[in-house]
């Protein structure tokens, strides 16, 4: 394996790793738990899912970041692969939907769709992409209340499965819209064409992330001493859900100080047998995504003594520490499994069906 790439595959184990603490707090947990395990956990919501969809930008802008070499005919197929591949995610996305309503999958068909629309163009582009994003989820926001079709006390959408109900869920306030998320996506791209052998380029990605992340940590710590609205003081301190420019921002400094680290540190671990385990372990995203979100949750149900239809209805939450460990302890698992499936397949198996299927 190439360093480069094993960074790039770490920096996607740790958001894997990110998304189990998350997703199983999420169902077992209480995100406004005060111990200090319990705060630990909250960091992550926000930055593994970010960080995943900038990588999976990433993924693509990689695929193509020796734009000059690639005849019509190689950026055709190329547009063709993504295109198939995003139809793919989204498909099985929504029948996944069916299980966990919070899915990402089908999302990330609509991000890829738009990114294969400008794959190909100046990587100037991609920056302006996401910034016209976030600015038209602002403005959405001015004009459709955040709340619609939400059943804020449950967190359900009822509206789901309308017309009506999915357009606006899928671009302006679902978990994980169009609008603004696929700027995280467009900012991968800008990532993946940048040339990571380059130490200059690494430290000015890292030096940028910081200060963006620390001028919003910095407003968000200066705003305890003003005296705003409500409405100012929610924007400035939303966490998630709304994903406003506060948020937003601060994600994106804070995922490209983490793919930076990852990039750096691969030049001294990349022969490690561990280093490789996480490294393939971040190859199957996609298998480890569905797993956890399966597997991982009717287990943990069962280790409660409860069903699963139990386990979403929020009754008898878990200690934080026992969603931490059993988080660290899938993760091992499915590092191991990573371990033994790679000895014979170069990639999961979801990303096999997904690679039959269109390619």
């Amino acid at each position: 394996m190439k360093k480069r790439i094993i960074g790039f595959d770490l920096a996607r184990a740790y958001a894997i790793f990110g998304m189990f603490i998350v997703n199983f707090n999420m169902v077992f947990g209480n995100h406004d738990a005060t111990s200090l395990v319990g705060k630990f956990l909250v960091l992550f919501s926000g930055h593994s899912s970010t960080v995943f969809v900038i990588l999976a930008g990433m993924g693509v802008g990689l695929m193509t970041n020796r734009i000059q070499e690639y005849s019509d005919l190689d950026k055709k197929r190329l547009r063709s692969t993504i295109f198939k591949r995003a139809a793919f995610l989204f498909v099985f996305g929504m029948l996944f939907c069916i299980w966990w309503p919070a899915d990402i999958l089908h999302l990330y068909g609509g991000y890829m769709s738009i990114g294969a629309l400008l794959v190909f163009m100046d990587k100037k582009y991609y920056l302006m992409a996401a910034a016209i994003t976030i600015a038209v989820f602002h403005l959405l926001l001015l004009m459709i209340p955040f709340e619609s079709g939400w059943n804020l006390s449950n967190l359900e959408y009822p509206e789901f499965w309308t017309l009506s109900g999915f357009i606006r869920n899928t671009f302006y306030n679902g978990w994980n819209p169009i609008f603004p998320w696929f700027s995280y996506f467009a900012i991968g791209l800008y990532l993946g064409r940048l040339d990571w052998n380059q130490k200059q380029i690494q430290q000015k990605i890292f030096s940028t992330g910081l200060m963006i992340y620390l001028l919003i940590e910095g407003i968000r710590y200066g705003s305890t001493f003003l005296n705003l609205s409500t409405e100012a003081r929610e924007f400035i301190n939303a966490d998630y859900i709304p994903p406003t420019l506060p948020f937003v921002l601060n994600t994106i400094g804070f995922g490209m100080m983490l793919i930076t680290g990852f990039m750096f540190i691969s030049q001294y671990i990349s022969e490690k047998p561990w280093a490789m385990d996480l490294a393939r372990t971040g190859q199957m995203t996609l298998t480890h995504y569905v797993s956890h979100l399966s597997i991982g949750l009717i287990v943990f149900a069962l280790f409660r003594g409860t069903n699963y239809s139990e386990v979403i209805s929020g009754k008898n939450t878990v200690e934080p520490l026992y969603i931490l460990l059993y988080s660290l302890g899938f993760f091992i698992l499915s590092m191991y499994f990573s371990k033994l499936w790679g000895k014979k397949h170069k990639q999961g198996p979801l990303e096999i069906l997904m690679r039959k299927i269109t390619n």
